[in-house]
């Protein structure tokens, strides 16, 4: 099957403080904030909404479009994908802007102060689809380029392309009625628990209405699992835990998305591809970094029948 993941590409650079950012705030004096940050180096990875759901894709064996824009510095993110067997057709190269990056600094409390540069991430990716009918595709929309997300929506609708609408990021730069849009006609949303409440707030639709528009919704609830809802039903699928110890949570969501793609791509229930998505997410919290985790496909189904027991 044909997989396309459109949403961002971007660089996270990630500092440690060692100290405490409320020693260095005076609260009385926040309206004219001016401080600086000694930092214990410098440590760079790749992200991105689309990078990260391809990575975890390609170690299930498929070899996903990634349609995004990325920078005249992606010579590094460039080598990383073709290591790792992901086509780069899909990705659109703008020489005068740097790739998106998220500099994230972290003080010894956990608190985060975070910049971030949307770069070539600002301008459309301009992918044709031409040829591309609506047997044997899938497709996703992340959170990346506003106008990506608008067009995207559309001609998948306009193939009969079936396409998950996962807004999560972009939820902010979103308007109401273009959310709304999105979901309409859309095979599933799906979204954490948060941004399922700010979906709502921003297009007015309660769960029913949002069922109404599409048939699928699944909400991610971190340690708890994940729901499941359709039109008849809802279930939840359980988080899969193992022995390892649990290092970084950022890059759950996205490797989630990945397993559960993996499952629609394989004709599995919507139940199996649940489960799927939480055995992958299993693998992304125990590496610090959303695309530092790795496993063969006999591991994923191992640790699959260990979790579920079901002979899959």
């Amino acid at each position: 099957m044909q997989i396309y993941i459109s949403g961002s590409l971007a660089y996270d650079r990630i500092m440690d403080f060692p100290g405490k950012f409320s020693d260095h705030i005076l609260p009385d004096k926040i309206h004219i904030l001016n401080v600086s940050f000694n930092v214990n180096g410098l440590v760079e990875r790749f992200g991105g909404t689309a990078g990260n759901i391809a990575y975890s894709l390609g170690l299930l064996g498929e070899a996903p479009v990634i349609v995004a824009t990325a920078g005249k510095d992606f010579d590094r993110y460039d080598a990383w994908l073709k290591k790792n067997g992901l086509p780069l057709e899909g990705i659109r190269i703008l020489s005068e802007e740097f790739t998106a990056g998220a500099y994230i600094t972290t003080d010894m409390s956990d608190n985060q102060i975070t910049g971030f540069n949307l770069g070539a991430m600002k301008y459309p990716s301009r992918y044709v689809f031409d040829g591309t009918g609506k047997d044997r595709v899938l497709a996703i929309i992340s959170p990346g380029c506003i106008e990506d997300m608008n067009v995207y929506s559309r001609e998948f609708k306009t193939r009969e392309i079936p396409y998950i609408f996962d807004p999560g990021q972009s939820i902010p730069a979103l308007t109401g009625g273009q959310i709304t849009e999105m979901i309409t006609g859309a095979s599933m949303l799906i979204s954490n628990d948060y941004e399922l409440e700010l979906i709502q707030n921003k297009t007015g639709l309660g769960r029913k209405e949002i069922l109404r528009r599409t048939p699928v919704l699944i909400t991610t609830l971190g340690e708890k699992g994940s729901k499941v809802c359709t039109p008849e039903k809802e279930f939840l699928i359980p988080a899969v835990v193992t022995d390892a110890p649990v290092v970084d949570p950022t890059g759950a969501g996205d490797a989630y998305r990945a397993g559960l793609i993996k499952g629609m791509a394989e004709g599995k229930t919507l139940a199996d591809a649940a489960r799927m998505g939480a055995v992958c997410a299993s693998f992304a919290i125990t590496r610090q970094g959303t695309q530092e985790h790795s496993f063969t496909v006999e591991d994923f189904w191992a640790r699959y029948r260990k979790a579920f027991d079901d002979g899959i």
